[in-house]
């Protein structure tokens, strides 16, 4: 099984990531995607870049030989309402953006409040991942969570790096097996991701790849079989739409 595009990694700008966009776009192409994305921490999590470096991606050429490049944002939510910790100036500026909660940044509440901060983040219009809800720290319905993903037309993240036995995240394999069953029953996609913090990750899936075999889940819903997936994830900037042309 090919994935296309890795939309879900991190520069040396995150702080606790080690390797340079350079050393990233290269290990992509190398890796043979056809599309890489990088999306660094924003601003809530320590030691990740400040707003001005979003705001910047301008200078960020787009292509590297025939691959897209395309610069996103790993947000923060920071409540039980889903607001993220990025303003409008950031939206206008990245590809995507993937909203996930992490302990630095949000306390695990109840079921109830952790519903409520996906679903609330899912309702803002410009986030259309949501970042490894598979932490067993906080707590999910997720039949309720592949339910609401459906309707606001939002994929759900199955993180390889969730899945590495040295993972920080808590219950990551049972999680995402209740995961994958929900998206399957209410026809909700998956991004896989590989949260890479160093280029040799970009583009290794190979627990996703398993686990997906093991349930046999669709592959008209995973977003990485195809360039027209990354559709249903990107933001309608100026540079999405020029690379969409060619």
């Amino acid at each position: 099984m090919d994935f296309l595009f890795d939309l879900h990694t991190h520069t040396i700008a995150s702080e606790h990531a080690y390797s340079t966009l350079k050393e990233n776009i290269e290990e992509a192409y190398q890796k043979g995607l056809k599309a890489y994305g990088f999306s660094d921490h924003a601003p809530n999590v320590k030691g990740a870049p400040t707003e001005l470096y979003f705001i910047n991606f301008k200078v960020i050429p787009r292509k590297y030989k025939d691959m897209r490049v395309y610069a996103g944002v790993e947000a923060n939510i920071i409540d039980y309402e889903g607001n993220i910790d990025i303003g409008g100036k950031v939206y206008e500026r990245v590809d995507y953006i993937i909203a996930s909660m992490h302990t630095m940044c949000i306390k695990p509440g109840s079921l109830d409040e952790n519903m409520r901060g996906y679903i609330g983040a899912m309702s803002n219009e410009y986030i259309k991942v949501i970042g490894h809800p598979d932490d067993g720290r906080y707590k999910l319905d997720y039949d309720e969570l592949a339910k609401q993903a459906a309707k606001h037309k939002v994929a759900l993240e199955l993180n390889n790096s969730s899945l590495h036995p040295d993972s920080a995240r808590q219950g990551g394999r049972e999680n995402i097996l209740k995961l994958l069953n929900a998206c399957k029953k209410h026809g909700a996609y998956i991004l896989c991701g590989t949260d890479a913090h160093i280029c040799y990750d970009i583009g290794v899936f190979d627990y996703a790849k398993e686990i997906i075999k093991e349930t046999d889940f669709p592959k008209e819903l995973i977003l990485n079989k195809s360039l027209d997936g990354l559709n249903y994830v990107l933001n309608d900037t100026k540079y999405t739409s020029a690379l969409f042309a060619k």
